[in-house]
């Protein structure tokens, strides 16, 4: 999305109170929304990209579906247009809405503050990337749960904030000791 690219200024709920170049949103701060989406396959892996150096969240996995929401676009239009942008799933595909949580940090000079709107999408895509990303990994859950636990610097900021608010269940780490007898 270019700078200049107009977004909607939200309120808490979402609701719309006026509109702004998405520049102006990151130098005032203002509140506006970004589509967030966990792509998890038919094996229950999570998909994670690897950003790349000139980005906000250089070399640490983030989620592989994120963008803003333009000024009059629906979120399950930008989810689409993301989700083709950034990993090639085009066509198409499943997804649900978990719930929405505002996400407000300075990053990179600006100051971000995202009403995440977040998506689980269900697709077995192999991902197509763009500029924004280096790599790709497919954790299983029970992967993702330990390296989250031993390696959190592994993982960026905002993918810590989804964990923590959309799906915290991957805080928790099971041992897995053999219980058999002999």
């Amino acid at each position: 999305m270019n700078p200049d690219e107009l977004v909607d200024v939200v309120d808490e709920n979402g609701a719309v109170i006026s509109n702004v170049s998405k520049r102006k949103a990151h130098e005032q701060g203002l509140l506006h929304k970004t589509v967030i989406g966990e792509i998890v396959d038919t094996e229950g892996r999570w998909l994670m990209i690897r950003q790349s150096s000139d980005r906000q969240d250089a070399g640490q996995y983030v989620s592989p579906v994120g963008g803003h929401v333009q000024s009059g676009e629906s979120d399950e239009t930008a989810l689409r247009r993301e989700a083709e942008e950034e990993v090639g799933l085009q066509g198409e595909f499943t997804y649900e809405l978990i719930g929405k949580a505002i996400f407000n940090r300075s990053v990179l000079g600006r100051h971000e503050n995202h009403l995440f709107v977040m998506y689980k999408i269900f697709s077995d895509v192999e991902p197509v990337l763009n500029h924004e990303s280096e790599s790709y990994r497919y954790f299983t859950e029970q992967e993702l749960k330990e390296e989250l636990n031993l390696h959190p610097e592994s993982f960026g900021g905002a993918f810590h904030f989804v964990v923590d608010s959309f799906f915290p269940a991957l805080r928790s780490v099971e041992s897995h000791h053999n219980t058999s007898t002999y």
